[in-house]
């Protein structure tokens, strides 16, 4: 395993509500320096949620996404509020989001977007025997639910508004996850 490099220093050079931007001075094991900014981890990190209807019926939303200024097709997702875990914040979101909680829930993979960037993990759960349960969320307009056929994995690949790559790795760990469990 390689020795991290030294920190150091660490500069706030730009923040908002949402976000602080770190300019990081670093010394390599090799003696070279050098200056990288990076946006540091805030908080518990998030889940994004593969709801599962039944064997092969999965519920997405659709919501507008700032970031792109359209309405995109995706898992419901969230952060992990103080006090939550993963799971406990997975099942909160899809009551909140889908209208439904989970008897059973797991944990399929953590990931990172942009690691060199961002420090930031998103939590993969899958969501299993769900029962109807709505609660009061965050959204500033009521989420579009969609039900989409898992087997019908390759037309939803094909949907322009599905492009999130949270979504589309979770959904191929689910699938795979749930093939497994079948043999």
């Amino acid at each position: 395993m390689r020795k991290l490099p030294e920190i150091l220093s660490s500069t706030v050079v730009a923040s908002s509500r949402l976000f602080r931007v770190e300019r990081v001075g670093l010394r390599f094991s090799n003696g070279h320096e050098v200056e990288y900014e990076r946006v540091p981890g805030g908080g518990r990190g998030a889940v994004l949620i593969v709801p599962m209807l039944d064997a092969d019926t999965l519920l997405l939303v659709r919501e507008y996404a700032a970031g792109t200024h359209s309405y995109e097709l995706g898992f419901p997702k969230g952060v992990i509020e103080a006090g939550e875990d993963a799971l406990a914040a997975a099942n909160r979101e899809i009551m909140e989001e889908v209208g439904h909680g989970a008897e059973k829930l797991t944990l399929l993979r953590t990931t990172t977007i942009a690691p060199g960037y961002f420090a930031y993990q998103t939590h993969l759960v899958l969501a299993e025997s769900l029962y109807p349960e709505r609660r009061p969320g965050d959204e500033p307009e009521e989420l579009e639910v969609v039900p989409w056929k898992l087997s019908q994995l390759d037309a939803l690949l094909a949907c322009g508004d599905f492009t999130e790559a949270r979504s589309i790795a979770a959904l191929f760990l689910a699938r795979e996850y749930l093939s497994a469990q079948q043999t």
